[in-house]
């Protein structure tokens, strides 16, 4: 056994893909200590700096004082507390639908939702760029699959035109898509949903808090009704700064979702701090629209500054900047000679994209300060000039 383990991993190394863990010692911020060094942290997905915020811990220990630790059991066991169904609620008024159901993570609930929901005389249409969440959820139901070009909506269009034999037909797409920091055609698929009869389900895990007025996400950042997308899927883990997930959507779905949906009908509940903090964060992307705003200031001014440095626009309309390096190799070396000089951004390599898209993974935060922004474009530009710009 010993044998395989150490053939599998020499195997990874070979092609360039093998991978360990980076450790950030202390909290989550716009810089870190990792390895005894301080460097700007331009890879988290703590949008809106709230993993660290005072309010948001104050919440969670006041939560551990109250009601302890742990749950202690499974929802449907004797793990449902009254910090369950507060931030329940709170999530059903704040994405504007009747009710909701957390899950202990975003991959909980998207292989939840989908394996609960579609069966095998029903179909799936799902976008090429999903999250292997996603990917997973459809495999995990026996449905019929149907992967569409990244949000080519004729594709999609051809596809439902043949779907008249399915029981139910289900769209399913990232709202922000992870990867490459581009939206999802939101208003499109719920016209051609309407058109063919599907449902529609939105996964808004790097929408929520970011995207629309209020920070609802990509409902409302299309001005949909909540009535327009059967299931709405969000996490508490990013700009939210805390852990788990959520589904949103009429009160049958979610009635439908505790009695069927696997991952959490047979995991432990989440625990009375993280709770507390998802409420506490919440709280705050109503109170301080401030947090959003200046996101986007940081995005919009650091996006502005790639472009004069030559860098590509590949599409972002987020704040997820993919830099493409096309290498594994090299997007390896790249992302080492950025830490070296004091900025950490991870080399993204398959199966997280496809070959010749590997990337530098860029994410912006609110707490970014400008003089953090400057110094991280000067690091990148160095690194273009040594890993983009020159030929052998």
């Amino acid at each position: 056994m010993s044998n395989f383990f150490r053939n599998e991993l020499q195997n990874l190394k070979n092609i360039d893909l093998y991978r360990k863990l980076r450790l950030v010692e202390g909290g989550q911020g716009s810089c870190v200590s990792m390895n005894g060094k301080k460097v700007i942290l331009l890879c988290s997905n703590n949008y809106l700096g709230l993993a660290n915020h005072p309010s948001v811990k104050k919440a969670a220990n006041k939560a551990i004082k109250e009601f302890g630790c742990g749950s202690g059991a499974s929802r449907l066991i004797s793990g449902t507390m009254t910090l369950h169904s507060e931030l329940e609620k709170k999530i059903a008024h704040f994405k504007n639908t009747n009710s909701a159901l957390i899950f202990n993570s975003g991959y909980h609930a998207n292989i939840g939702m989908l394996s609960a929901l579609m069966k095998k005389k029903d179909i799936v249409f799902c976008d090429e760029l999903n999250h292997a969440s996603i990917i997973d959820g459809c495999r995990l139901s026996g449905a019929e699959t149907t992967i569409y070009p990244h949000k080519n909506m004729d594709a999609l269009e051809r596809h439902l035109k043949k779907s008249n034999g399915y029981k139910k037909k289900l769209i399913v797409t990232d709202g922000v898509f992870s990867m490459d920091g581009d939206i999802a055609p939101l208003a499109d698929i719920v016209f051609l949903a309407k058109k063919y009869s599907a449902f529609t389900m939105v996964d808004d895990a790097h929408a929520t808090g970011v995207f629309g007025k209020k920070g609802k996400g990509t409902a409302e950042h299309f001005n949909l009704s909540s009535n327009e997308i059967d299931i709405q899927m969000g996490t508490f883990g990013k700009a939210l700064g805390s852990f788990g997930a959520y589904i949103a959507g009429n009160n049958e779905l979610i009635d439908y979702l505790i009695n069927r949906a696997r991952p959490f009908i047979y995991t432990t509940a989440l625990p009375p701090a993280v709770l507390a903090a998802s409420l506490a964060a919440i709280e705050m992307i109503q109170s301080k629209p401030d947090l959003r705003k200046k996101l986007w200031e940081n995005v919009d001014y650091f996006k502005k500054e790639l472009q004069k440095k030559g860098f590509k626009n590949f599409g972002s309309q987020s704040q997820i900047i993919p830099i493409i390096i096309g290498n594994s190799k090299k997007v390896v070396m790249a992302s080492e000679y950025l830490f070296n000089k004091g900025v950490f951004v991870a080399g993204i390599r398959p199966p997280a994209v496809s070959r010749k898209k590997e990337m530098l993974r860029i994410t912006i935060i609110s707490s970014h300060t400008r003089k953090d922004l400057d110094y991280a474009l000067d690091a990148l530009l160095k690194m273009k000039e040594k890993f983009l710009d020159y030929r052998p």
